[in-house]
């Protein structure tokens, strides 16, 4: 059984730091690349990172470049993703998904991913 479980969400005030995780199992997703999307209310989803099998290839959003960082530890059942977001915005509120796709390649293109988390919520004050 296929399972994303994302952590680490919350509120922090505007200029905070959070950091999400995603723990991936059921598979051998070590050979998958992952990636960070978010939806913020009314709004689709939006790409927000994305990393390589390897980790040798990154992706981040315009948006988000300068402040939040993607990396992943590959282990034998498992794969851990982070996402360090420093310097928040009230605009980086959102819930933020983790996805994995099938590939090893990463990409920014939501329909490419194959699986999903249920999201963790990201509320950022002013």
């Amino acid at each position: 059984q296929v399972q994303l479980v994302e952590s680490g969400g919350g509120l922090v005030q505007a200029g905070g730091s959070l950091r999400l995780s995603c723990v991936a199992s059921g598979r051998t997703f070590s050979t998958n690349a992952m990636g960070w999307f978010r939806q913020a209310p009314g709004k689709e989803r939006e790409f927000v990172a994305a990393i390589s099998r390897s980790g040798e290839s990154i992706d981040h959003a315009d948006s988000v470049k300068g402040r939040f960082t993607i990396s992943r530890v590959n282990a034998k059942n498992t794969v851990t993703v982070h996402l360090q977001m420093n310097s928040l915005k009230p605009e980086d509120t959102a819930v933020y998904y983790c996805a994995a796709r099938a590939g090893a390649v990463a990409s920014s293109r939501p329909n490419e991913y194959d699986y999903w988390g249920q999201g963790t919520q990201v509320t950022v004050s002013s």
